[in-house]
């Protein structure tokens, strides 16, 4: 995968070749290869510092994103680079004022050629790889390459619902997710809850009689949803002193794949101290460049629930 989201290839053996000498950074610029390095400091300028092993790098303002309409970068997105691995271009060499070499970076020229050679290919059902970002009550923000964001929805998430993206994910996690929709200006939308598992497969995982594990999502007047794996929740009846986001250990009465339904019992449950249900991917996302078609419910089932990428 060439156009990797920040971060992935920091700790790469060809990047640290490029980095760990002049004559690295010579051939990086000539070979125009993206590479990666921290970004130390920001100064007044709004100018990035990077220390590429003895080699001083700056990256001025206006090479920090790239911007479709042509605007001025935000403050802000020059700001939270401090600190965070940062791609780029080497896009030349000065001398600084006291005659030390200084390599001039580019984030902009990484992230337009990201832009025209990736993600401006992409269609919907493509699966690659992303990085969360930072999250907001309404989903997450995800590095797709390069920095380049797109908004994975919080009902794009998991079949299971959640209060918030922070049940699912903490920023710097690394994911896999699919192309959900393309608008008219090139902004990408993504979908992660179709990599999850059918009802089916994810219903496999779990026998009636089992006592297992799960987090209460929410509560209505007819009974708890209790997630039992991202796509997969179950129903038990109310019970006073219960909170939405405790744990729980449940007793699985029945598994009615023609309802898509889980009936649970609650045993017991104690309040979470902040851990996420890992994600299984029941795809391998690292050989499956697309998906077509997805269907959640069984066949058995009188609801559908599906998602057609190909339209």
């Amino acid at each position: 995968m060439t156009y990797k989201p920040e971060g992935y290839r920091i700790a790469g053996t060809e990047n640290h070749e490029f980095l760990s000498s002049l004559a690295g950074l010579e051939r990086a610029q000539e070979k125009g290869k993206i590479l990666e390095s921290t970004a130390l400091l920001c100064d007044g300028d709004f100018t990035l510092h990077f220390d590429l092993f003895g080699v001083h790098g700056i990256m001025p303002r206006t090479e920090v994103q790239h911007n479709e309409g042509g605007e001025e970068t935000k403050d802000i997105a020059i700001l939270t680079r401090v600190g965070k691995p940062t791609c780029f271009k080497v896009v030349g060499f000065r001398r600084d004022e006291r005659g030390n070499i200084c390599a001039i970076l580019s984030r902009k020229a990484a992230q337009a050629e990201c832009r025209y050679a990736f993600i401006d290919t992409l269609a919907p059902g493509d699966v690659l790889a992303a990085k969360v970002t930072h999250l907001e009550p309404f989903g997450a923000f995800v590095d797709v390459g390069c920095g380049i964001i797109s908004l994975l929805s919080i009902d794009a998430i998991s079949v299971s619902r959640i209060a918030h993206p922070r049940d699912r994910f903490s920023p710097g996690d690394r994911i896999f997710v699919a192309v959900k929709s393309i608008d008219g200006t090139g902004r990408i939308y993504v979908t992660q809850r179709e990599l999850l598992g059918t009802w089916e497969e994810n219903a496999a995982l779990f026998s009636v009689g089992q006592t297992v594990a799960g987090v209460v999502r929410s509560i209505e007047s007819y009974g708890i949803f209790i997630e039992l794996a991202p796509n997969l929740a179950g129903l038990a009846e109310r019970k006073d002193g219960i909170e939405v986001g405790s744990h729980a250990a449940v007793y699985i009465k029945n598994i009615l794949p023609e309802k898509m339904k889980v009936k649970l019992v609650i045993i017991d449950t104690h309040a979470g101290g902040g851990e996420k249900i890992p994600l299984h991917y029941f795809i391998d996302p690292k050989s499956t460049a697309h998906l077509s078609y997805w269907r959640y419910s069984p066949a058995c089932a009188k609801k559908l629930v599906e998602t057609k990428f190909d339209n």
